[in-house]
């Protein structure tokens, strides 16, 4: 699990995070919401170790974020950036970067490696473009190859930046499926979204940041109940119960 105390972030000495105290547990679906630049993806590169904090500290199982090597915490946790470089290999070749925090250098590749690779295609939907070059896919296709090879990685906690970026609504869908999947079997789940009914539907726990503090965290329906998100959003943001539970929409 991973545990944020009483964190603060900030850039050439101005504050963009101040005294957020929040975990990741096993087994849940944590979606973190927010406008625009409200370090939604800075508290994830901060809970990794990417980017320096300047107050509280960082747990992993427990352990201060420092004393772990940066092959220790790729074996505890997996990020799905936002942002990443389109090399000129496979997509299969792509998903198997996954497994680098798994092995020693040289790098050689096992059989449990492969699989891994397999398993990860398969959960991310993207076997179909396993053997295309990554310049070769649409955004939506790297999307998925990126997610793979975050899954590849098999480690107890993944955090994802905008994971359903360039996917259409039925693969976004698919890829909250993935995460409720991951969840059932005991992984931690962080997900920046944009897509606020998306989230509320998808989501154990709820995370919204705004100007610079936690203003709202719990279940779906204690941060709706809490009216912060319409506040925060400027939405009318409303929900009807039906037979697969509530669904969310803006009035």
């Amino acid at each position: 699990m991973i545990e944020l105390n009483d964190l603060s972030v900030g850039y050439h000495g101005q504050p963009l995070l101040e005294h957020v105290c929040l975990d990741f547990p096993q087994g849940c679906v944590t979606v973190l919401l927010g406008p625009n630049g409200c370090g939604k993806s800075t508290l994830l590169r901060t809970a990794l170790g990417l980017n320096p904090k300047s107050g509280g500290e960082v747990l992993m199982d427990g352990a201060p974020l420092g004393s772990l090597s940066p092959r220790e915490r790729a074996l505890k946790a997996a990020y799905l950036s936002q942002s990443r470089p389109t090399p000129n290999i496979t997509a299969r070749k792509m998903v198997l970067h996954g497994r680098f925090p798994h092995l020693s250098y040289p790098r050689h590749y096992r059989k449990e490696d492969y699989a891994a690779v397999e398993r990860a295609l398969d959960w991310a939907d993207a076997r179909d473009v396993a053997d295309l070059r990554m310049g070769e896919l649409s955004g939506g296709q790297r999307q998925k190859i990126y997610l793979a090879m975050a899954l590849a990685q098999e480690a107890p906690s993944i955090l994802m930046d905008e994971p359903t970026t360039f996917l259409d609504v039925g693969h976004q869908l698919e890829v909250m499926s993935v995460a409720r999947r991951l969840a059932d079997r005991g992984r931690a789940v962080v997900m920046v979204l944009h897509d606020l009914c998306l989230a509320m539907r998808g989501a154990d726990e709820i995370a919204l940041l705004s100007q610079g503090r936690l203003a709202a965290h719990g279940t779906a329906a204690e941060v709706y109940a809490s009216g912060q998100l319409d506040r925060v959003f400027g939405v009318a943001l409303r929900r009807v119960e039906t037979a697969d539970g509530w669904q969310y929409y803006y009035a």
